[in-house]
């Protein structure tokens, strides 16, 4: 008998202090994402659990005791781009597009130190123009401040 394979969703909570400034960080972790022989919208959970996440939060806005109110919204999604094929795959396509409209997605080409580094460039450019074709929305990284310096503003367009 075939074991189905499910997307599991994992929270992991992380208080971070720097320069006086505390910040609470959860990261969701979704083990077992596309690994299923049938991978037909193995996304609903992750967009469920992101529905589920902005409800809560929009009941809590809603309700008479606002002061302790925990934003457990997901701002993001790193989403992990395998380096070996061509380009996306059809999964990576249909859960971009199913996400989009929920929450900033920024594409990582994960493992990247396993390519040289014209393999990269090359990989990098078909998944941006894929991302185009298919009308997805990633995030995109502000412009930064004119009164930067050169140095900065060049670090900046490197990450972008």
């Amino acid at each position: 008998e075939r074991i189905t394979q499910t997307v599991e969703i994992t929270k992991h909570v992380v208080d971070i202090e720097e320069k006086g400034v505390k910040l609470r960080l959860t990261i969701v972790d979704t083990p077992g994402f596309g690994d299923a022989v049938n991978n037909t919208e193995c996304w609903k959970p992750v967009a469920d659990y992101i529905d589920q996440q902005f409800e809560q939060y929009f009941r809590d806005e809603s309700g008479l005791n606002r002061k302790n109110i925990q934003d457990n919204r997901v701002h993001c999604c790193i989403y992990f781009i395998s380096p070996f094929g061509h380009g996306l795959r059809p999964l990576d396509v249909e859960f971009m597009r199913a996400l989009h409209q929920r929450v900033n997605i920024v594409p990582v080409l994960a493992k990247a130190d396993t390519l040289t580094p014209a393999e990269v460039e090359r990989m990098k450019n078909k998944i941006r123009e894929e991302i185009d074709h298919y009308g997805i929305r990633i995030y995109q990284f502000p412009e930064c401040d004119s009164d930067e310096d050169e140095e900065f503003k060049l670090q900046d367009q490197a990450l972008k």
